[in-house]
């Protein structure tokens, strides 16, 4: 598999021990640049786009060969995540083609905002999508992130007519994403999809809130708790496989 190591873009940071974003120890990539405005993201500082280290995929391939043998033990490998990777589109697609080519597994955590033909482009390299999907309430996701719905969906179907195994993450937000109907429908939905392996649900916390106060920015949801066990538990019991 032939790819491009000139292009370059916009890495906002890097993880190297990475435990939660998809099988075994991950090398993370966290791009810059993101066009959703989620009111509990907990990393606003990776928003501004051409913003970060501007690196080649050639140089991110030499570093992460350096970790090929705790990623290999451990049945991990690489993942980009953002902010949103398909801001950069063509620099996440020549980047999972790099990894292919070098035989990394590869996962996209993302937002699933983009066009059909850039998913389509970037996704036939991914070994796993891992989707986040807000709320399968439009007007909901909409207030949430500021943008529409329809994109992540489309990109979820496109996951699937390329067979990408797909892991769905959903964060329980009390007053915002706890609807019963909406959970109940979101699983209805997510079940007819044969490559959906499982969803995660998770909890809204406020980790990230300090970093809304770095970048002046005002964090809606402060007087927001947590959801208790008893609500997770029951939203788990709906959506999770």
């Amino acid at each position: 598999m032939t790819y491009n190591s000139e292009i370059k873009g916009y890495v906002h940071s890097i993880e190297t021990a990475g435990m939660v974003d998809g099988p075994g120890v991950r090398y993370v990539i966290f791009l810059s640049g993101c066009p959703l405005r989620c009111k509990y993201c907990h990393n606003p500082d990776t928003w501004k786009a051409n913003h970060g280290n501007f690196m080649s995929v050639g140089e991110l391939i030499a570093d992460i060969k350096k970790y090929r043998s705790y990623m290999k033990f451990s049945g991990g490998g690489v993942t980009i995540t953002g902010g949103e990777p398909f801001v950069q589109a063509e620099f996440l697609t020549e980047l999972l083609k790099a990894c292919k080519a070098n035989g990394f597994h590869t996962a996209v955590d993302t937002s699933g905002y983009t066009t059909a033909d850039r998913a389509e482009q970037a996704l036939q390299y991914a070994d796993l999508l891992l989707l986040d999907i807000k709320s399968f309430n439009p007007t909901t996701y909409k207030n949430l992130t500021g943008v529409e719905l329809d994109k992540t969906l489309e990109t979820l179907k496109i996951a699937e007519r390329l067979q990408v195994v797909t892991w769905v993450r959903f964060v329980l937000l009390p007053g915002y994403t706890d609807n019963m109907e909406d959970m109940h429908k979101m699983a209805d939905f997510l079940r007819l999809l044969e490559n959906v392996q499982k969803v995660d649900v998770l909890p809204f916390h406020k980790m990230g809130e300090y970093k809304w106060q770095e970048i002046g920015e005002v964090y809606e949801l402060a007087a927001v708790e947590p959801p208790s066990l008893e609500e997770l538990r029951l939203a788990r019991s709906v959506l999770e496989m």
